[in-house]
């Protein structure tokens, strides 16, 4: 049975480290969020897209899942409102969910990041330290695998998401 792998976590904290990593290591289609807001955005720069690309990647998701193939969604997913995107996303598609939270509990490794990234999606704005601290999110207290990215390394990371499916 096909599993959808939901990421979820603030900007800088591992999330698409960790999600590419996952992709090659198990052969998984990897979706992007950032991808898809890009997409739009440099088609219509000043679009509200909402959740519009949340939706998208769900639906994708459901494509890839109902042939069989596992896929991770890649993306802040901030509230119990979009995470439940990507489980009915799940169910649609008669798949397995695995939700994975990334956090970074060290302040200044987490900031560090956020200040010395580049942006790799082309025409992608990426967000000050500010706007990530001032970002409405909710911890996924749920979430099936939490990871500290600043105690656990990509590798160890992966180990532990791949042991939980």
């Amino acid at each position: 049975m096909a599993v959808l792998i939901s990421f979820s976590g603030l900007p800088g904290t591992g999330k698409s480290t960790v999600a590419r990593a996952l992709s090659r290591e198990t052969g998984a289609v990897y979706l992007r969020i950032d991808a898809i807001d890009a997409a739009i955005w440099a088609r219509d720069p000043d679009r509200d897209i909402g959740p519009e690309s949340y939706h998208i990647s769900a639906a994708l998701a459901v494509s890839n899942l109902e042939i069989g193939h596992d896929t991770i969604v890649d993306c802040v997913n901030p509230w119990d409102l979009t995470r439940a995107i990507f489980t009915d996303a799940a169910m649609r598609a008669g798949a397995r969910f695995l939700g994975v939270e990334t956090r970074c509990s060290d302040a200044a490794a987490h900031r560090a990041r956020i200040e010395q990234r580049k942006a790799e999606v082309p025409g992608l704005k990426l967000p000050d330290w500010q706007a990530v601290l001032d970002r409405d999110y909710t911890p996924w207290d749920t979430a099936d695998v939490r990871l500290d990215t600043s105690r656990l390394g990509v590798a160890d990371s992966v180990e532990r998401i791949t042991r939980t499916l």
